[in-house]
């Protein structure tokens, strides 16, 4: 939508030639309309209304998410036509690719978590007029900290969009050539606060499991009615596996599965699931929700469990917050890092780590040291420990994530 990848096609990973020429089978424009799990077939009907009966020895589900539609009156009757987009497929991107060269220059958008966001800056750069509107009081809400949070604010701010936090859309209403999208303050919707005006209106506030077809079957749903599965991916259906945004997720610090609608844990989940379904015995090894997005010139990055989800999930947690250069100061273009990091008082076990910092500071590779200290169970104090790359121009004798666990170390 930036137009930093210039061809749609280019976020195909494979041409449909690619697939058939490693063996597959393509059944297109064709849905899958029943599982019978019994028979072992699946029933599917084609595009022009012919129906096939489908047999398999193991059925693997990946029906993955759609977007969550929030109660908001009128967004039921208005669609891309008339300027009102939800995002999730391709259709969705080329829909709003024609309100824009039907010359849209202002845009609403519900939401402002990692799409919000990203859309936020993606119409900025085309020359928009842009307004976030986010029901809860951050954007970034499930991903970062408030205090981390207002730095991403305020980089939207820099950048000329307009964040509105704690305020609900109520309806959207066309008027003339334009859209009226009424704001209330949250949680009261009792009396509109504003009404937006734009040309185009936005809503990514997040995802559901798209989970129908396999509960018809008799498959479980389990967190956030996901499709429970185990950790070989297999539901209760025999012979039946699943794997992506339609499942929950086996979670490393957690003992209860959570919801973590991740491209990373799908093609995970997928691979055991493929694996298994062909007679193999792998294991998804379980998933800590790391994540990392760029908005304009900062990176926010997180992975594992915040202070207030690891208390609640019975860890005695502690948070400590610090900044840290990225590089030695000497050295020309150096930034900070803001961090925070989560771990348990008692254990020292680290719990989860935020950081956010220039497009330049390498948050990306950071996180993913603290993603695989996580993944193996360790410290705190491990991090200080870890022999990390070190030259002037890149980085310090004490990385940033290092002067970040001495930070914690020295308030407990």
């Amino acid at each position: 939508m930036s137009g930093e990848v210039p061809d749609w096609h280019s976020l195909a990973h494979r041409s449909t030639q690619d697939l058939r020429d490693a063996g597959l089978r393509l059944h297109l424009n064709e849905r899958a309309v029943r599982i019978d799990s019994d028979a072992h077939v699946v029933h599917t009907r084609s595009a022009s209304g012919g129906t096939r009966v489908v047999d398999y020895d193991r059925l693997v589900v990946a029906t993955g998410a759609v977007p969550a539609r929030p109660p908001i009156a009128g967004l039921d009757r208005l669609g891309p036509a008339d300027g009102v987009h939800l995002l999730h497929t391709i259709d969705d991107t080329l829909a709003i690719t024609q309100t824009l060269d039907d010359g849209a220059r202002s845009a609403v958008i519900v939401g402002a978590g990692y799409i919000g966001l990203e859309m936020a800056e993606a119409l900025r750069n085309r020359g928009l007029n842009v307004t976030v509107v986010e029901q809860l009081p951050q954007v970034l809400p499930r991903t970062l900290d408030p205090e981390l949070a207002r730095l991403i604010e305020d980089e939207l701010d820099r950048n000329g969009v307009q964040v509105s936090c704690g305020s609900i859309v109520t309806r959207i209403l066309r008027a003339g050539s334009q859209l009226q999208v009424a704001v209330a303050a949250s949680p009261s919707v009792d009396a509109e606060a504003a009404v937006l005006s734009a040309d185009l209106v936005l809503v990514v506030t997040g995802v559901r499991p798209d989970t129908q077809l396999a509960v018809a079957a008799g498959a479980k749903t389990g967190t956030a009615r996901a499709l429970d599965v185990d950790s070989g991916m297999r539901t209760n259906l025999p012979d039946i596996y699943a794997a992506g945004d339609c499942v929950h997720t086996h979670h490393r610090l957690l003992t209860e599965p959570t919801y973590v609608p991740l491209g990373t844990t799908a093609h995970k989940q997928g691979r055991v699931a493929g694996e298994n379904a062909v007679g193999g015995f792998a294991t998804y090894a379980g998933s800590l929700g790391t994540q990392v997005v760029r908005i304009f010139d900062l990176v926010a990055a997180a992975t594992g469990l915040r202070d207030a989800d690891a208390t609640a999930a019975g860890y005695q947690a502690a948070t400590a917050a610090t900044s840290a250069y990225d590089h030695k100061v000497y050295y020309p273009q150096a930034t900070m890092i803001a961090q925070r990091l989560t771990a348990d008082t008692v254990s020292r076990r680290l719990l989860g780590a935020q950081l956010v910092g220039h497009l330049n500071a390498q948050i990306a590779k950071r996180v993913d040291i603290l993603a695989t200290t996580l993944f193996y169970s360790g410290t705190i104090d491990d991090i200080g420990d870890l022999d990390l790359s070190y030259t002037p121009p890149l980085g310090s004798p004490y990385d940033a994530i290092q002067v970040a666990a001495h930070a914690w170390q020295s308030q407990q």
